[in-house]
């Protein structure tokens, strides 16, 4: 049955060899800062290590973008590879098209095949501004179709037997659908057997995850030690709240920030990131150090939009971006520089204005662009939108205008 664990050492108690490997995790386990035995301590399995850690990360590519919640484990993957560690990225392949129930109200729709590899074309090339793709043995790439997709009845039975269904029950997501009636399908309970398996077939010393996946993390540590392995720590770290400052960061609640987002549109989001999420952020998502930050909230706000922008599109676009930013907010400069395009060859013609918004992604319905344009927050090229229905007979009468929504939100239209 997976274990409980104890909370991770102080942070002042890490050495600081170690210190960019601990920073802005919630917990390890196991961990026992004084206990004799050293595999019961992470910083002790570290400065102890006679060969370079497996530090595992699993990613289901269930959709296409990944957003700056996901980059956080991603991110302490690249503090194991800077200490000389072997980064074992797990691409999801297989497990994907179960789909992770954790936190899950019901059921998730399956992926296919082809949805799967789709989305997975996508991940790498996301995540290669963070990871060393190029030092030798710093980083594994696997599918776990690989092992999991060959897995024959007898194997199946085995993991099956590792667990009881009051254990699965126990599960945060599966007890409340239960205890509710709503359905809980048996393809489910494969999920964490499946993402535990994983370690075994990797072989892995160290795994990263969110909060959420600490169930998921230690049946691995289980199935290891079933299979005569020794059992993986566990490392986890937050979960990212959104640009709203409330929720989790999600795309379908739109207080996300994609990795393949344009550097205006990165810069923009992040320039107005509450201060209550400030600390939290530059921890998660930066290496400054955290007590050399500038005292005025406006300017930690801009030098935090300036050097997660750098991260992903380098010095000079996030320079560009910070300098688009300012003439659209001020009114100075091109208007159009740097602002991103949306093309109107998608539309057809006649076309009202809040169809337009919508479809751009400036606002994520019409009904919410309605709302917008009656608030007062649409302009065309500077001008304020007063009208819920204007149309537009020919896309010639926006074709190199910008559309503004608010004071962080642009699109140059063009053909």
């Amino acid at each position: 049955m997976p274990e409980s664990s104890a909370l991770s050492a102080p942070q002042s108690a890490i050495p600081n060899e170690f210190q960019w490997i601990y920073r802005g995790i919630t917990e390890v386990f196991p961990d026992q800062p004084d206990a004799d035995d050293p595999q019961q301590n992470l910083v002790r399995r570290l400065q102890r290590a006679d060969r370079p850690l497996r530090v595992k990360l699993g990613i289901d590519p269930t959709g296409a973008e990944i957003h700056l919640g996901h980059s956080i484990p991603v991110r302490k993957l690249r503090a194991f590879q800077d200490a000389g560690h072997t980064a074992v990225l797990i691409i999801g392949d297989f497990t994907a098209r179960i789909g992770d129930p954790t936190g899950k109200s019901e059921v998730r729709r399956q992926l296919t095949e082809a949805d799967v590899k789709a989305n997975a074309q996508t991940y790498l090339e996301q995540v290669r501004p963070i990871l060393d793709f190029d030092t030798p043995g710093r980083l594994e790439i696997r599918y776990n179709s690989e092992w999991l997709l060959g897995l024959d009845l007898g194997k199946i039975l085995e993991l099956l037997s590792s667990m009881t269904v009051g254990q699965m029950l126990a599960k945060e997501g599966f007890s409340e659908r239960y205890e509710k009636g709503n359905p809980v399908f048996l393809h489910e309970f494969l999920y964490p057997l499946m993402q535990g398996y994983d370690s075994v077939a990797v072989e892995s010393d160290i795994e990263l995850g969110g909060t959420d996946q600490k169930f998921n993390i230690a049946v691995g540590r289980d199935l290891q030690r079933q299979f005569g392995m020794e059992p993986q720590f566990g490392m986890l770290l937050p979960l990212l709240l959104g640009t709203d400052g409330v929720q989790k960061m999600s795309k379908s609640l739109g207080n996300y920030v994609g990795l393949l987002e344009d550097p205006l549109s990165m810069y923009s989001k992040l320039e107005k990131t509450p201060d209550s999420l400030i600390h939290n952020y530059f921890e998660l998502l930066t290496k400054l150090p955290l007590d050399s930050l500038p005292e005025a909230p406006r300017d930690r706000q801009k030098l935090l939009a300036l050097e997660v922008t750098r991260q992903f599109h380098g010095e000079a676009a996030a320079q560009q971006a910070q300098q688009a930013a300012l003439s659209l907010v001020q009114g100075t400069g091109d208007p159009a520089e740097g602002v991103p395009e949306f093309s109107l060859s998608s539309i057809e013609f006649p076309a009202k204005l809040f169809y337009i918004l919508g479809a751009s992604n400036l606002c994520a319905s019409g009904s919410e662009a309605r709302r917008q344009i009656q608030g007062g927050a649409v302009k065309l090229d500077g001008e304020k939108v007063t009208s819920v229905d204007q149309t537009f007979e020919t896309p010639d009468e926006l074709t190199s205008k910008v559309l503004q929504v608010g004071k962080k939100k642009f699109a140059r239209l063009v053909p």
